[in-house]
C-alpha cells in the first residue's frame, strides 16, 4: 500500500495521447473525439461510428416514456429505472441480534424480524419471473448476441453452516459470539440479496443497469445520486447543454435518461465521445464523471478527466483468442506496474508491456504477473492506490482494448493475470472521482471523521450501504468478465476489516485484537461475498488479501467460516529482513528468521515475499540497497575489483530470495525488477507541492528517471547484476519442476546459532544454508528423511550467480542409515560461507511445471537414476517445525 496525497495531481505528468477535437457545430451529436497512442505502430482512432450490432440481437426496447419493469413493477409512463421491490439500503444490524447461525430453520417471529428489519427500497430490484422473462438492454463492451443465453448457467452455492472454523481451531470457541455474529450479518445479507435481487449473480451485474447500456433502439444512462436536485447528461454529443438532456428521478435516487438513435440509426452518442454528469446538488452545481464509466481520460492542458464513451464497433472490439489457463499448485508472481516497465524514463504502453515485459516474465520462470495501478486514477504519483474511476483502466497506458491485447497475450503464454484491485477506500478528489459525487459528504463513503482515512488522505466506503455493495461487487466482477483477469490481490485489507485501520496498532496474535468493537463486521461481511461470488462464478480465479494484522479463518472457505481468501500476503517477512539487515552478521538469530518464516495459521495459504513495490519507494530502500548502498554505483562491473560489500550484498541477496521461498509460503512475489538488485528506487514524477502553511515539499522537476525499470542492467553480461538474475530464474525454474513450494513433506531438521546453518527438507529436496560470514564447514552432516543418492540442483555460489565456485556439482551424497537432528538418515556436505545450496533425491525425473526453459543449474540432476527404496514420510503435526 502506498501512502501519499491523493487529491493533488500535477500538470507535469503526460498523457499517452494527444487529443484531436472537431469543431462543434449546432448539429447535434456531430462532433467526435480521437485518441492516438505516441507509438506509431500501435496508434488507432475512436471514431463516432455506428455499431454494427446484429439486427435480430435480442435486447430491450427501451424508450423515454417506457419503465423497465422490475418484479411485479407497473408501468407508469413515466422515466424511470425499474418498478423496485423493497430491500435494505443498509445492512447493518443491532449488534445483539444474530439469526440462523447454526444453519437450522429460524422460528417464525425471528423471519418476522428480519422481513420488518429488510423493509427498506433498493435503487435495483429484480425478483419477479415476469421481468426477468424480458431480455436486458446490452452494458457497453458486451457483444449483442444469443450466445450468451445459450452459456451455462453459472451459480454461487448458498451459504453453509460456517462452524468447520472450530474444528480447524478450536481457540475460536472463546470468540464463538462475535464469529457467530459475522456469519448471521453474511447470511442475512446473502437472504437479503436473494430475496429482493435475485441472487448474488444478479446483484454482481450492476453494469448492466447502471451506467451506460446500449439496445437497438439507443442510449440509456443510470446514476444513483440521491443527494443531486437535479441531474442532465452532458458532452460532446450535445455540446456540453445542460439544457438538452434532462434526466428524471425515481423514488430511489437514481437518475435515467434514454437517448434514442439518430434519424440514420446511428447511436445518439458517437464512440470516443467525452460525457459528464451535470448536477445540482447541496454543495453547488457539479460536473461529474459518471460513476460507472468504462473508460476516463485527461486531455493535455485539462486538469479534470473526462468520462468517454466507449463503444467501438464490433470489428474494432478486441476478441480474445487464447483459453485462460488453469490455477498453478504454487503461485510464482512477478508484480509489475505498466507505466514504468519501461527502461526509458517514460510512461509504458500495455502494448509495449505485452510485447517487451511478458515475454520476459515467461523467461525468468514466474507463473503469474500481478498488475498494479489498473483502475483510473488522476494521481499517478499514487502508484495507482487513490482509484478515481473504478471500471475504467487507466488511460495512461492505452485503450481498454489494448489493456484485453495484453491479457490475452499472458495467457498464450501460460501466465495468469492478477489485478491490484482497490476497494479499502478511494481518492478524495472531488473533480474526477467518487467523493462528494452527489455533493453530499457520505454518499459511498461513511460521514464524518469515519469515512476519512487520515493517513492516506482518501474516502472510506459504507460497506453497510447496499448500493456500495452492488458498486463493489459488480466491480470485481466486471475485471474478471469483461477482461478475463484471473483474479485478484485485494489492497489495504488490514484497514478495511478494522475501524482503526490497523494504524498505530501492534497486533501481537492475541484474538482479542481481532474479534471485537474495532472490527468492522460489515467490511467483513463484504469480503466474505466478494470471495462467494468470485469463487462460485470463477472457481479458478485466485484471490489474495494484503493483510498484515493475522485475522484467523482470513484464508478459510466462506461456507467454513471464513473470510474466503485463497492467500494471505505474508507481509511481516519483508519487515523482518529489512530489521535484520540493520544489525551486524553476528547478530543475526537463526531461530528468529525461521520463526518468522513460518508463523502461519494451519490451513491458510500465504504469498511470501522478502520485498515489494513498498520497499522500492522513496524513503524506504531495497533489499541490494540495504546490503550494497552506494558502492552499487561504483563496483558493479565485472572488470573492476569488487569490494567486501558487494560480495556480501550478493550472497546475502540471493540466500534471501531463496529461504524465502523455500520456507515462506505456499506462493512467492517479487517486484519487478528486484530479482537482480534494481539499483535505487523507485520516485514519481512530481513538482513543488506548496502546503495550506505556506510550506514548500520541493518537487524532482517532474523527472521520469527513477520512475523506471532498468531491465538492461540485468541483462548486461558486463554487470554483476546479471549473476543476480540468473539464479533468480534458476530459482523460480526449480520451483517449477519440484514445486517444493506446495510439497506436503517439510521438516527444518536444524537451525543452528553458532554455525549459522539452517537445515530443512521441503519434498525430495535438502536445503542447506550457511549464513556464516567467514566459516566454512567441510563434511558437514545435514539429515534427510529417504535413502539414496542426492546431488546439487541449485548453488548459490556458481560463477553464473556471482558466486566463487567453491562446489564440484559432479560430486554425489549418499545418504548413510542412523537418526541425526531427527532424521533417519544423513549425509555430508562442503558448506560454503554465506551459500545456499539445494540437493535433490535421484529418482525419475518429476514433470516441469509449464515446461520451463532450460536453466543451466537444472540440468545438472540426471533425468533418470536407480530406483531406490522409498520411505513413507513421518506424520508432523505442525508443518515446518523440527
Amino acid at each position: 500500500m502506498v501512502y501519499g496525497v491523493s487529491a493533488i495531481r500535477l500538470s507535469c505528468v503526460p498523457s499517452v495521447y494527444r487529443f484531436s477535437q472537431s469543431s462543434f457545430n449546432d448539429a447535434r451529436r456531430s462532433s467526435s473525439f480521437s485518441l492516438l497512442l505516441k507509438k506509431d505502430q500501435f496508434s488507432r482512432k475512436i471514431f463516432a461510428q455506428k455499431s454494427s450490432y446484429d439486427s435480430d440481437s435480442s435486447s430491450l426496447t427501451v424508450t423515454a416514456s417506457e419503465k423497465v419493469l422490475a418484479p411485479g413493477g407497473q408501468g407508469d409512463g413515466s422515466s424511470s429505472l425499474t418498478g423496485q421491490l423493497e430491500s435494505p439500503s443498509t445492512i447493518s444490524d443491532d449488534p445483539q441480534v444474530t439469526h440462523d447461525v447454526d444453519g437450522n430453520e429460524m422460528e417464525d417471529d425471528e423471519k418476522v424480524e428480519v422481513e420488518e428489519q429488510e423493509s427498506v427500497p433498493s435503487a435495483l430490484a429484480n425478483n419477479d419471473e415476469e421481468a426477468c422473462n424480458e431480455e436486458p438492454s446490452v452494458p457497453l463492451h458486451m457483444k449483442v448476441s444469443t450466445e450468451k443465453s445459450e452459456a451455462k448457467p453459472r451459480s454461487i452455492p448458498p451459504p453453509g453452516a460456517g462452524q468447520k472454523i472450530y474444528e480447524i481451531d478450536p481457540t475460536l470457541l472463546g470468540f464463538r459470539e462475535h464469529l457467530d455474529y459475522r456469519y448471521a450479518q453474511y447470511k442475512r445479507t446473502r437472504e437479503a440479496i436473494d430475496k429482493y435481487e435475485g441472487g448474488l449473480e444478479v446483484f454482481s451485474r450492476g453494469y448492466e443497469k447502471l451506467g451506460f447500456t446500449r439496445s437497438e433502439t439507443g442510449i440509456t444512462y443510470r446514476e444513483w445520486a440521491p443527494g443531486a436536485k437535479s441531474a442532465a447528461l452532458i458532452g460532446d454529443f450535445n455540446n456540453w447543454n445542460p439544457n438538452a438532456d434532462i434526466m428524471s428521478q425515481n423514488e430511489f435516487g437514481v437518475w435515467e435518461i434514454f437517448l434514442p438513435n439518430n434519424a440514420d440509426g446511428s447511436p445518439p452518442i458517437p464512440h470516443g465521445s467525452r460525457v459528464k454528469i451535470h448536477m445540482e446538488t447541496p454543495s453547488g452545481i457539479k460536473d461529474s464523471i459518471p460513476a460507472w464509466i468504462k473508460f476516463s481520460v485527461q486531455a493535455p492542458g485539462e486538469i479534470p478527466y473526462s468520462g468517454i464513451y466507449y463503444d467501438p464497433q464490433e470489428e474494432e472490439k478486441y476478441v480474445f483468442k487464447h483459453p485462460q489457463p488453469k490455477r498453478p499448485k504454487s503461485l510464482r508472481i512477478y508484480e509489475s506496474h505498466v507505466g514504468m516497465s519501461s527502461t526509458e524514463p517514460i510512461i509504458n504502453t500495455y502494448a509495449n508491456f505485452r510485447d517487451d515485459v511478458l515475454p520476459r516474465i515467461k523467461r525468468l520462470g514466474y507463473n503469474a504477473v500481478q498488475i498494479m495501478a489498473i483502475q483510473e486514477h488522476s494521481y499517478y504519483a499514487s502508484f495507482g492506490y487513490h482509484v478515481t474511476n473504478f471500471f475504467a483502466p487507466s488511460s495512461r497506458f492505452g485503450t481498454p482494448d489494448d489493456l484485453k491485447s495484453l491479457i490475452d497475450r499472458a495467457h498464450e503464454l501460460g501466465l495468469l493475470v492478477l489485478m491490484d484491485i482497490v476497494h479499502s477506500h478511494a481518492s478524495n478528489n472531488v473533480l474526477d472521482g467518487l467523493n462528494m459525487f452527489d455533493g453530499t459528504d457520505g454518499h459511498y463513503f461513511h460521514l464524518g471523521s469515519r469515512g476519512h482515512h487520515w493517513m492516506w488522505d482518501s474516502r472510506l466506503f459504507n460497506y453497510g450501504s447496499w448500493e456500495v455493495l452492488r458498486f463493489l461487487l459488480s466491480n470485481a466482477r466486471w475485471w474478471l468478465e469483461e477482461y478475463k483477469f484471473d483474479g485478484f490481490r485485494f489492497d489495504g485489507v488490514t484497514s478495511m476489516m478494522y475501524t482503526h485501520h490497523g494504524l498505530e496498532v501492534a497486533f501481537t496474535g492475541n484474538y482479542n485484537e481481532y474479534f471485537g468493537f474495532a472490527t468492522d463486521v460489515d467490511a467483513v461481511v463484504y469480503l466474505m461475498l466478494v470471495n462467494d461470488m468470485i469463487h462460485g462464478l470463477y472457481p479458478e480465479a485466485v484471490t489474495i488479501g494484503e493483510d498484515v494484522s493475522g485475522m484467523p479463518t482470513f484464508c478459510l472457505p466462506v461456507q467454513d467460516g471464513g473470510v474466503g481468501f485463497d492467500y494471505r500476503l505474508q507481509m511481516a517477512i519483508a519487515d523482518k529482513w529489512i530489521e535484520i539487515l540493520k544489525k551486524r552478521d553476528e547478530d543475526w538469530k537463526m531461530g528468529n528468521i525461521i520463526h518468522t518464516l513460518t508463523n502461519r495459521r494451519w490451513l491458510e495459504k500465504c504469498v511470501a515475499y522478502a520485498e515489494s513495490h513498498d520497499q522500492a519507494l522513496v524513503g524506504d530502500k531495497t533489499l541490494a540497497f540495504w546490503l550494497m548502498d552506494k558502492d552499487m554505483y561504483d563496483f558493479m562491473a565485472l572488470d573492476r575489483p569488487s569490494t567486501p560489500r558487494i560480495d556480501r550484498g550478493i550472497a546475502l541477496h540471493k540466500m534471501i530470495r531463496l529461504i524465502t521461498m523455500g520456507l515462506g509460503g505456499e506462493g512467492y512475489l517479487n517486484f519487478m525488477g528486484n530479482e537482480f538488485g534494481h539499483p535505487e528506487w523507485i520516485d514519481f514524477p512530481r513538482g513543488e507541492q506548496h502546503l495550506p502553511n505556506g510550506s514548500v515539499i520541493p518537487g524532482n522537476s517532474c523527472s521520469y528517471d527513477k520512475c523506471r525499470r532498468r531491465f538492461d542492467l540485468g541483462d548486461a553480461d558486463y554487470l554483476r547484476y546479471r549473476g543476480m538474475q540468473e539464479f533468480d530464474q534458476a530459482m523460480q525454474h526449480l520451483e517449477a519442476k519440484y514445486g517444493f513450494m506446495t510439497s506436503e513433506h517439510q521438516y527444518i531438521s536444524r537451525k543452528n546459532e553458532g554455525d549459522r546453518m539452517i537445515v530443512f527438507e521441503r519434498g525430495n529436496l535438502v536445503f542447506v544454508f550457511n549464513f556464516h560470514w567467514n566459516n566454512s564447514y567441510f563434511d558437514y552432516r545435514v539429515g534427510c528423511l529417504k535413502p539414496g543418492k542426492y546431488k546439487i540442483v541449485l548453488d548459490s555460489d556458481d560463477p553464473l550467480f556471482g558466486g566463487f565456485n567453491r562446489l564440484d556439482h559432479n560430486a554425489e551424497y549418499f545418504s548413510t542409515e542412523g537418526w541425526y537432528d531427527d532424521r533417519p538418515r544423513s549425509f555430508l556436505v562442503y558448506a560454503p560461507s554465506r551459500t545456499a545450496v539445494v540437493y535433490a533425491l535421484v529418482e525419475d525425473e518429476p514433470e516441469a511445471v509449464g515446461k520451463p526453459e532450460p536453466v543451466q543449474k537444472i540440468e545438472t540432476v540426471e533425468e533418470e537414476a536407480e530406483a531406490v527404496e522409498e520411505l513413507e514420510p513421518r506424520k508432523e503435526s505442525e508443518p515446518l517445525e523440527g
